[in-house]
């Protein structure tokens, strides 16, 4: 297989109960389960009550030696009662909550303590009476098995949370799994949906099994950017998706009272992608996402500086919805404490104040906040500021390796594809090599990958002005742009 075909991936189609089920690249997703676990159906539509569907495989080793384990959980509890929840039904659509509503966004104190007290004694009220207690539609119902004989597959399924979520678990040999066995699991878990939903509640419905989302039509924006995107960092992403995971569920962190982590710090070169990073980050948690430029926070004027970052917290204190805050280039909003006694470095030490007071008070007053904070010079920053409490995480972004880079390059091209290629017209040829790439590109980074393929593009583009054709982007075409960028810089 060429290697313009690892962009357009091999999919599996088959029926079940009137839906159409898609497997993409199942030899990929299963191989990358071996090393970290593969999510899969993150972001799937299902019938009521069922809200969501949680599919990963993940290696594990077994009493007779490493296995796959497929594991689905179905979940059909409703949201959680809580003082944010009882809070909005407090506001509704009454003219008394749109007016309440308006001034909490001006930032009125007095109505949000007011409606904050009635939200809480309201949440209060509702589980002293109990009615918080779920009680889903599979209560009551026993343990079981679900098998498939053709393939020998058995998953066993459990019932949680007062039947509000089913759990499917099952077990192969590593060096016996294959697509047939994802197919049966699959298949197995829609039974269990049908179980919960009703005959034909699938009838129609396309579901796609994927270890990442399917590049979108249109051409990406940084602003778009998923984790899925992101080539190369697997360590990184893998870290991320934990933390997007504690976002997701709050109901278990607060089971078991569990704080997650609120403060990220991502250092490494300029180019490897911090900040989208970030980006992606914020959209995988489903939050919004807001940048602090240096300009914003750094004033001429004495104690300018200090009351802008303060004015930025008492902002980021009454977010109602999660929200991912970015401090991009952090060491030179708040840099090196005692680097010196002039007055410059004065300022930017009580900025430095400042901002661990600020970042503690909201680490206690607000969960839905997450602070990120990038630097391309770690040693530049106070160690204090950045300490366990303040900064949870910290995160080296290294420029990537030779295999990194052939991962960039094909999620690069990928999503080229997806985006500009149709029955009429080929972007790439099909002689692409993603391994050559990679080792020619030897020390450069993702922004430095993007660079080049934004020059073929180019290139492509003013011979097809100038006389009418080009031939679709070939290997020789990307290894020359390689080797030009590498002259430049």
């Amino acid at each position: 297989m060429s290697e313009a075909s690892f962009a357009r991936l091999n999919s599996e189609i088959f029926e079940y109960a009137g839906a159409t089920v898609e497997m993409v690249d199942v030899t990929t997703l299963l191989a990358a389960a071996r090393v970290n676990p593969v999510e899969l159906l993150r972001r799937s539509a299902w019938p009521s009550p069922v809200q969501r569907v949680d599919l990963t495989v993940a290696g594990a080793d077994g009493p007779s030696g490493p296995v796959h384990v497929f594991t689905a959980l179905i979940s059909t509890g409703a949201e959680p009662m809580s003082s944010e929840r009882m809070r909005k039904i407090v506001l509704g659509n009454d003219p008394l909550g749109v007016l309440l509503a308006k001034r909490i966004a001006q930032g009125d104190p007095v109505a949000t303590r007011i409606v904050d007290g009635v939200g809480s004694a309201a949440a209060a009220a509702y589980r002293k009476l109990g009615l918080d207690r779920p009680s889903g539609p599979a209560a009551g119902r026993e343990p079981g098995v679900l098998a498939d004989a053709a393939v020998g597959l058995q998953a066993s399924v459990t019932y949680e949370q007062e039947g509000t979520v089913a759990r499917l678990k099952a077990r192969v040999p590593r060096d016996e799994v294959s697509s047939e066995h994802l197919r049966a699991f699959v298949t197995l878990t829609l039974q269990a949906v049908l179980e919960l939903t009703g005959p034909d509640t699938l009838r129609g419905r396309r579901i796609v099994i994927s270890r990442e989302a399917a590049p979108p039509k249109v051409p990406v924006t940084t602003q778009a950017v998923t984790l899925d995107m992101v080539g190369g960092l697997t360590d990184v992403v893998a870290e991320l998706r934990q933390i997007a995971v504690s976002f997701r569920h709050p109901e278990a962190m607060a089971r078991w009272g569990a704080r997650r982590p609120q403060g990220i710090l991502m250092y490494g070169p300029p180019g490897t992608g911090k900040t989208m990073l970030s980006r992606a980050l914020a959209n995988e948690i489903g939050a919004d996402f807001r940048e602090i430029r240096t300009p914003e926070i750094l004033d001429k004027w004495l104690g300018g500086s200090e009351r802008n970052i303060k004015q930025i917290f008492r902002d980021a204190r009454r977010y109602r919805v999660p929200t991912l805050m970015l401090f991009d280039e952090f060491d030179s909003i708040v840099s090196y404490a005692g680097a010196g006694g002039d007055a410059a470095s004065q300022a930017l030490n009580a900025v430095a104040g400042i901002f661990k007071q600020e970042m503690n008070d909201l680490i206690e007053v607000n969960p839905n906040v997450i602070v990120v904070a990038t630097t391309n010079f770690p040693h530049r920053v106070d160690e204090s500021l950045i300490r366990s409490g303040r900064f949870d995480v910290k995160i080296s972004v290294p420029k990537p390796d030779e295999s990194s880079r052939a991962e960039i390059f094909r999620k690069m091209i990928r999503g080229l594809i997806a985006a500009h290629e149709n029955p009429d017209f080929r972007m790439f040829a099909e002689d692409l090599d993603a391994a050559a790439l990679g080792v020619a590109s030897t020390g450069m980074t993702g922004a430095d990958i993007k660079e080049i393929l934004r020059r073929v593009q180019l290139s492509k583009a003013m011979q097809e002005a100038r006389s009418g054709r080009a031939e679709p982007i070939s290997q020789q075409e990307l290894l020359d742009a390689v080797r030009d960028l590498r002259g430049r810089i």
